[in-house]
């Protein structure tokens, strides 16, 4: 029965990650912990689990990943994409997400963008296309990858929530459904960003803005490129390494290896690589730590700490009154527990987190695995509210003003490509779990 205290605890919840999401996404971790403490010791409820296994996962891909940029084996990477991208300019509004997503589904962050984003500006600026084609989907093409990538926490606690709750399905199996569902998704997005908006000489707005030499000196004097770096033998060795250990993960969860858990595979396996970078490549680990990489690692597992742990508190103790309020709702169209991921993802700008905080919540309420696997694509939500670091730096990399966020605040650049990618993505990820393991 729906108590007035549990609407009280509800709004704290939600109080909690409103005014997190305001101070950005560290703070979203932290001022979760002022909700768990109200609910803990205001009201009562037993604390929560907190999510440590999944944290402990996080801090080895992310510390891979870490020294992965400081050895300079992304700057390689992105090179190779940006070859290919100069190569076929004129498809760069197909390509650039591709690059994007695809860089995320191997690095397991979608915070790679930030390397990528001004080259993808500057090729559209020099070929005469209107730079938010490619780079509002490119952007929300990053964090598609996050949910096909397997070091990605996201991907992982899916795995291991499920296997408590009985379904068992392995990494491997994930990325087989969400892989080639987010890539029809994003070609999607960018089938329509093809066409959007005017091209840049036939634009008023952007061609008033140029009619300023210094503004015309601002776009089109400057350029970005990576070709010209060198890139070391030591450098590439790392991607090696960095490969080889994804690979190792793989194998690893498809054999089904049952002496060690799949979770603490992953985390050794990411050391080993860490490691081995470090000795191997000469790979500084002072320069890994102040990395771009690293940093929104740490991030990430201070806000899915926090915010987790609040939910987990609140959901164990009124199990039973959630149920009865969408249970038969939820037992009827299972689906639409793809709209209730979607609405958390807004409000805590994290897939990892929106997993953690809301899966074990689903399957207490009768939704099959194959369903909860299919509407995987629909944890990522915070394109909606253009406030997500990586959406913020692709309108400030855009110097021509295309990319943007609009006067209404929700009518910006990455709305429409957003919805398309994750509409979808989530419906193809369904048909084919459905045809699967349905």
């Amino acid at each position: 029965m729906l108590t007035f205290s549990f609407i009280i605890q509800i709004l704290i919840v939600l109080s909690a990650l409103y005014v997190g999401s305001r101070y950005g996404t560290l703070a979203l971790g932290a001022i979760s912990g002022i909700g768990l403490a109200i609910l803990v010791f205001g009201f009562g409820l037993t604390p929560g689990n907190p999510p440590t296994d999944v944290i402990y996962i996080i801090l080895a891909a992310v510390t891979c990943a870490g020294m992965l940029q400081a050895s300079g084996g992304m700057d390689w990477m992105v090179q190779i994409a940006e070859k290919m991208l100069r190569r076929h300019p004129a498809q760069i509004t197909f390509l650039a997400p591709l690059f994007t997503f695809f860089l995320t589904v191997l690095v397991g962050t979608g915070h790679v963008v930030y390397t990528l984003m001004p080259i993808i500006v500057d090729i559209s600026i020099k070929n005469g296309i209107r730079p938010e084609r490619p780079c509002a989907v490119a952007s929300v093409a990053s964090q598609m990858g996050i949910t096909c990538s397997p070091i990605a926490a996201a991907v992982i606690s899916f795995s291991m929530i499920s296997s408590t709750c009985g379904f068992e399905v392995s990494i491997p199996q994930i990325v087989s459904v969400t892989l080639p569902a987010c890539i029809v998704g994003v070609l999607a997005a960018a089938l329509y960003s093809r066409k959007r908006g005017l091209d840049l000489d036939k634009d008023p707005e952007f061609q008033k803005r140029i009619s300023d030499p210094l503004q015309r000196e601002y776009v089109y004097g400057r350029s970005s490129s990576v070709l010209e770096s060198e890139i070391s033998t030591q450098s590439k060795m790392s991607v090696w390494i960095f490969l080889a250990a994804i690979l190792t993960i793989v194998i690893v969860a498809g054999c089904g290896y049952k002496t060690v858990k799949i979770n603490l595979v992953i985390q050794i396996v990411m050391l080993v690589a860490s490691a081995l970078m470090i000795i191997l490549c000469g790979t500084s680990p002072a320069k890994a730590v102040a990395g771009k990489v690293w940093q929104s690692g740490m991030v990430a597992v201070v806000a899915i700490f926090g915010i987790a742990w609040m939910s987990d508190t609140l959901f164990a103790n009124y199990m039973d009154v959630i149920k009865e309020m969408l249970g038969s709702f939820v037992s009827a169209y299972p689906w639409t527990i793809a709209l209730v991921f979607f609405i958390v993802s807004v409000l805590i700008n994290s897939q990892g987190a929106t997993i953690v905080a809301m899966l074990p919540m689903a399957y207490s309420l009768g939704v099959p695995g194959y369903v909860l696997l299919g509407v995987l694509p629909s944890v990522y939500g915070y394109f909606f509210i253009p406030a997500y670091p990586s959406d913020v730096a692709t309108v400030n990399f855009d110097r021509t003003g295309t990319t943007k966020i609009g006067k209404y605040l929700l009518n910006h650049s990455f709305m429409i490509p957003g919805l398309i990618s994750v509409t979808v993505s989530t419906a193809v990820s369904l048909i084919l779990s459905t045809l699967i393991y349905g």
